[in-house]
């Protein structure tokens, strides 16, 4: 079977999808898939030829990738080496290859990968895709729409609101009480995203989030635990627990070893890890999810637990949560893939 690894991009977390994208890349060779890995947006330079025989071509697509960094990429250095300009998102060859596979591991993370644009793409040249569909994909990326659906479905989540550039408020205070956390509304890894104590700190967070987008979403700071449960097929896997040694679970925490104690299952009462997977399957269901996503979640001091959002295409990158759900029931990082993948073929 043909399979296509789809990497990279343009988005905040190039980095860490190339990392995903590796690993993917290596666990379904090891399960004996014609399988290669390409960057969305640089895509692949070839003749004719080359291209009608690139899944039997000998060599280690992945072995040029290197580690992530704890800042994010430099993305005007990537946009320069299209030799095209850069005008369509995907690179040379890309759709090509694709529409010869069998089906594309979808690799990629944040705005490009997770906005719904990609996957309606593929849905009009009639490509297999892993992961949800692009409706699905827009609404969970969205912060604020999802907060909405949260609400409608009765799951509970930090009271928020959403801010426009140049229409927030002329005072510059603060709409929710303080603390409060600022988000670019559609960004991910914890990129453009601030906790706030004070006025002057909220101002700061609003200026960092609104260098990633140009809506935010303001809502109330829980102070607690913080958790996440993935859903695959419509069925929770156990929960864990994300304790990072210093300051919140931001880019660098989440993707540089040792930064984070992660706890799998994560220690909790029975009828509040069963809470926590039930709330997970009521936003998969809300949210119109297929496959496979994962929901991040904070417990407030008095055990109260709050949804935050929907992660529509998780890391699979060594430090990566899903992968270890799935290991504390006994599945292996290749056969999570294989996993995913069979989903997207039924």
């Amino acid at each position: 079977m043909k399979i296509v690894v789809l990497g990279g991009g343009i988005s905040t977390e190039r980095d860490v999808s190339l990392s995903s994208s590796r690993m993917i890349y290596e666990a379904l060779k090891k399960k004996g898939y014609q399988t290669v890995l390409l960057d969305v947006y640089l895509g692949y330079e070839g003749s004719e030829e080359e291209i009608e025989h690139i899944f039997e071509k000998d060599c280690d697509w992945g072995k040029n990738i290197g580690g992530i960094r704890e800042s994010n990429p430099d993305i005007s250095r990537i946009r320069a080496m299209r030799k095209d300009g850069g005008r369509s998102f995907f690179g040379p060859n890309v759709l090509t290859i694709c529409s010869m596979a069998d089906a594309v591991f979808l690799g990629l993370h944040g705005e490009d990968g997770e906005n719904g644009k990609v996957q309606a793409a593929f849905d009009l040249l009639g490509i297999r895709y892993t992961g949800t569909d692009y409706v699905s994909s827009a609404l969970s990326m969205d912060k604020s729409l999802a907060k909405e659906l949260f609400a409608v479905h009765q799951i509970p989540t930090p009271a928020g609101v959403q801010i426009r550039k140049g229409r927030e408020k002329t005072d510059g205070l603060c709409p929710v009480a303080l603390p409060c956390v600022v988000k670019a509304c559609r960004g991910g890894s914890s990129v453009g995203v601030s906790i706030a104590r004070d006025e002057q700190e909220y101002r700061t967070a609003v200026e960092e989030a609104f260098r990633y987008d140009d809506e935010a979403v303001v809502e109330q700071y829980i102070e607690g635990r913080e958790f996440s449960c993935a859903v695959i097929d419509g069925k929770a896997l156990p929960v864990i627990e994300i304790a990072p040694l210093h300051g919140f679970y931001d880019y660098k925490n989440k993707y540089q070893a040792g930064s984070t104690v992660e706890t799998c299952p994560a220690e909790l009462p029975p009828e509040k890890a069963k809470e926590i997977q039930m709330l997970s399957e009521r936003a998969y269901e809300a949210l119109r999810l297929k496959n496979y996503a994962r929901m991040d979640f904070m417990m407030a001091k008095d055990g109260s637990v709050y949804c935050l959002e929907a992660n529509t295409l998780p890391g699979m990158t060594p430090t990566s949560l899903i992968p270890q759900e799935a290991k504390a029931i006994g599945v292996s990082f290749e056969d999570l893939c294989e996993w995913i993948l069979k989903l997207s073929l039924r």
